[in-house]
């Protein structure tokens, strides 16, 4: 049996709950719900079972990186599918944990590096069917600052209703 598997940075109860009170067009675009808003770090796709054994230990405590939310990002640029929110990592602690994470899984041989370079950001909301994509979205972003709480290994369960998220294993960032 195959599971769609991803590591991601959980964040504080706070900042989602800041996400979630943004209010993208409705009739453009299906909210993220807010218990599901995190960071990809590791896209690792279908994956057999006995490949959590392999990641497990590969999720462990780091320092906590110090972010903050900046700007409204549309992605992919040309044709965008997402609403994001970029975060900013002025100290670079998030590229390195996503750098040393990235690093762990390919040579544990379950994850092939993307070749574009890592963008920290948080999924929103994602394009409605049948929907022209906008070339702009306006949302007042408050730029708040926090530090990453875990990082999870998750499966992704996808749904008619949306990706379900089941944590796998987590370890707190300190």
């Amino acid at each position: 049996m195959s599971l769609r598997l991803f590591v991601a940075l959980d964040l504080p109860v706070a900042v989602r709950d800041a996400l979630a009170a943004l209010a993208p067009d409705p009739a453009v675009w299906r909210r993220v719900k807010p218990e599901a808003l995190h960071v990809t770090l590791a896209f690792l796709g279908a994956r057999p079972e006995s490949d959590v054994e392999l990641i497990r230990p590969l999720i462990a405590a780091s320092p906590a990186p110090r972010l903050a939310l900046g700007e409204v990002l549309l992605l992919p640029p040309r044709r965008a599918r997402v609403l994001t929110i970029e975060l900013e990592d002025r100290t670079g602690g998030l590229a390195e944990l996503q750098a040393r994470l990235s690093g762990g899984l390919e040579a544990a041989g379950v994850y092939t590096p993307e070749k574009r370079p890592f963008r920290p950001h948080v999924t929103i909301a994602r394009l409605r069917p049948r929907v022209r994509p906008p070339r702009t979205a306006a949302l007042d972003v408050e730029p708040l600052e926090f530090d990453g709480e875990a990082v999870t290994l998750y499966v992704s369960r996808l749904h008619p209703s949306g990706a379900r998220y089941e944590a796998l294993a987590s370890a707190r960032l300190t």
